[in-house]
């Protein structure tokens, strides 16, 4: 099963600030950039047919309290992955599912059902599937914003990994996408 990243990160590789908040993302830098609006997330999306998130990508997730019209998943497969919570926030039930196993369980679990390429979320949780060796694809996607300090896309990994292919997009609102296959040594 193929497993791929589609992340917005700020310049210097934070995810969020501290507290969690992500309105960096908004930069206030209002550029009209016509059919790249999106930047490749509907296009990415269309790709996938399930998507793993760790416990605080859902939370953040519910938080925004989305109308069905901002839904940017469709009715793609959500499986949140916690160790603690029994059940998914009230305005994301139906939508996403809660799994505490191990995620190489949960992988094949999947391939198994038939599913063939999984979009991975949230920074501890991309960490845990670099760890075990599943991601194949990045695409981390930079605003051109320093924050300083924050929660960073990649935690400590045990080996390295290797980025090849790179593929870099300028967005004409200053973001900059760069697209990678990974392998690990």
């Amino acid at each position: 099963m193929k497993c791929s990243v589609f992340i917005a990160t700020s310049a210097d590789g934070y995810i969020a600030t501290l507290d969690g908040g992500v309105d960096w993302l908004d930069t206030g830098n209002e550029v009209d950039l016509g059919t790249q609006a999106d930047m490749g997330f509907n296009q990415f999306i269309a790709s996938v047919d399930c998507m793993i998130m760790g416990r605080g990508c859902m939370e953040k997730l519910a938080s925004f309290n989305l109308t069905p019209e901002q839904w940017p998943y469709g009715n793609l497969r959500i499986i949140a992955l916690s160790q603690r919570l029994q059940q998914v926030p009230a305005n994301l039930q139906g939508k996403v599912e809660l799994y505490a196993g191990d995620i190489e369980s949960l992988v094949s679990t999947l391939q198994r059902e038939g599913y063939q390429h999984a979009y991975i979320d949230g920074g501890a949780t991309i960490t845990s599937f670099l760890q075990a060796q599943l991601i194949s694809h990045l695409t981390i996607t930079q605003a051109p914003v320093l924050l300083g300090k924050g929660i960073p896309l990649f935690g400590e990994l045990s080996q390295q990994v290797m980025l090849s292919h790179a593929k870099a997009t300028a967005f004409a609102n200053d973001f900059v996408q760069i697209q990678y296959d990974v392998s690990y040594k």
